[in-house]
């Protein structure tokens, strides 16, 4: 799947003073949510439905 329009920002669980790991998801994306690991933003990203 091609994630090149998304938008990420960081999960509202990964932000705070000690957020060192962190979590990115776009959520601009037709009928999928994106997830990736903000300290390696051009690795690979998981795709989830919605619901999940």
């Amino acid at each position: 799947m091609n994630l090149g329009g998304a938008v990420w920002r960081k999960a509202t669980r990964s932000s705070g003073p000690d957020s060192g790991d962190c979590v990115e998801v776009a959520t601009n994306l037709p009928g999928v949510v994106g997830a990736r690991d903000s300290k390696d933003p051009t690795g690979p990203a998981l795709v989830f439905g919605p619901a999940a």
